[in-house]
Parts: structure tokens; C-alpha cells; sequence
């Protein structure tokens, strides 16, 4: 059975998060950070480990503590990564190739890895996935947290940064995938929630392999749902 990880660990988890999110501009400079309560909640984790992560950012500078006020982002940074916006079905195209590269090795890595937290995260995803399906809609949102949360679960911070770098290139995708869903109907949203049901069942049991097939497996059928199985031939000009 997994074990709780040590407080250390878990704020340094929080530490990424957070300066991943400064670092992609979700945390504006001079923008006041969501109150303890409210973050440690949407994060899972107690506010001593919290107040952890934020005592690090506040020693490089990033955040800074307004008594009585709560805690502001200091600085503005220069992103990690930085990739164009999608501009064309190649691109689109481009978008699931490079993500077949990296999610699987990552939902890998995240069932070896996983800790209660979480897979509470990526249940919360899934559950928000499964009452938009029960619902007959899709949401992009929800996809995307799913995937989200199965980099954090790898516990190595470049995978959530390269994910919330290619955020909006991923998004334009999801939308699409979903528009094609909803037309195709509830067999197609069923089928799309299952997939990752196996992706969440597998990094819960700890399968590595299972997980890595799964997750390559989604993200393939998802391309191949969106492009109708006729992909363009990327060794000629973007078009």
C-alpha cells in the first residue's frame, strides 16, 4: 500500500506548482495568491506543507507576504518553454505527435510514483469528466486537468511544465476532439471517459506498463477520432 510521502516532499511538489504557474503567467506580478485555505484545498495538502512551499518562493523572490493582505507574486518570469499558437490542422497534427512522445512515458512514471494526493486529483478530474459524459457534454477543462494531474503524479516537475506550456495548443485540440464527440454521441463520450478510466485504474494500481499503453493508446485514438484516420503528410510544407 502507498504511504503518505514525507512534508518535504509534498512542498516541494507544491513549490513546482506553483512556480510553474508564475513561471506560464496563470499568477500575474503583483496578483495576490488564493487565500491558504483555498489553495491548500484545490492542492491537496495540509497548510503547514503549504506554507513550506511559499517560505521557498518567498527566499528566491518570487513571492512576497503583505501583513494582513496574504501573499503576492513579486516578479514577472520568463516562461520555461515557449511554443507558437496553433495555426493549422499541421499544427494541430504536430500538437498530438509531440504529446504521444512525453504523456505515456509520464503516466508511467506517475504509477510508480503516485501518493494518495494524487490520485485524489486525478479522481477529481475524472469525476468531473464522468458527470459532463453523464450529461452529454464535454469538458475541455476537466480533460485537460486529468492530464494534468497525471504529470504532477510523475513528480517531476518538466512534465507539468512542458504540459501548461503547450496548454492552449492542447486546448484547441481538446475542442475540436470534443466538437467531434458530441456530434458522433454518447457512445463516443462513453468511450472517451473509459479510456481514461483505464489510464486513472492503471496508475492507481501501480502499473507502469499498463499505464504508459493506455495513456499512448488514448491520445493515438483521440488523433485518429479527430482526423477522421487521414493524417497530413508532415514532411511537406505547414499548411
Amino acid at each position: 500500500m502507498s504511504q503518505q510521502k514525507p512534508r518535504t516532499n509534498l512542498a516541494e511538489r507544491v513549490y513546482h506548482t506553483i512556480y510553474s504557474r508564475i513561471a506560464n503567467g496563470d499568477y500575474l506580478p503583483d496578483q495576490k495568491l488564493p487565500p491558504e485555505t483555498a489553495l491548500s484545498e484545490e492542492l491537496g495538502i495540509s497548510r503547514p506543507v503549504l506554507r513550506d512551499a511559499l517560505e521557498r518562493l518567498r527566499e528566491e523572490g518570487l513571492v512576497s507576504s503583505r501583513q494582513g493582505a496574504g501573499s503576492f507574486v513579486t516578479t514577472r518570469m520568463q516562461r520555461p518553454l515557449g511554443y507558437g499558437k496553433v495555426e493549422t490542422i499541421s499544427d494541430i497534427q504536430r500538437c498530438y505527435e509531440f504529446r504521444l512522445t512525453i504523456e505515456p512515458q509520464a503516466a508511467a512514471l506517475a504509477a510508480e510514483r503516485r501518493d494518495p494526493v494524487a490520485l485524489a486529483e486525478l479522481s477529481r478530474a475524472l469525476d468531473l469528466m464522468r458527470a459532463a459524459t453523464g450529461s452529454m457534454t464535454h469538458r475541455e477543462d476537466a480533460d485537460f486537468a486529468f492530464h494534468l494531474a497525471v504529470a504532477r503524479a510523475a513528480n517531476n516537475f518538466f512534465f507539468e511544465a512542458t504540459l501548461r506550456a503547450l496548454h492552449e495548443n492542447i486546448a484547441v485540440g481538446m475542442k475540436m476532439h470534443g466538437q467531434s464527440l458530441l456530434r458522433d454521441g454518447q457512445q463516443s463520450l462513453q468511450q472517451v471517459l473509459d479510456e481514461h478510466g483505464r489510464i486513472h485504474d492503471a496508475i492507481e494500481a501501480g502499473n507502469a506498463r499498463v499505464a504508459q499503453q493506455e495513456m499512448f493508446s488514448h491520445i493515438e485514438h483521440s488523433r485518429s477520432r479527430l482526423f477522421g484516420g487521414v493524417l497530413v503528410d508532415l514532411r511537406k510544407s505547414p499548411t
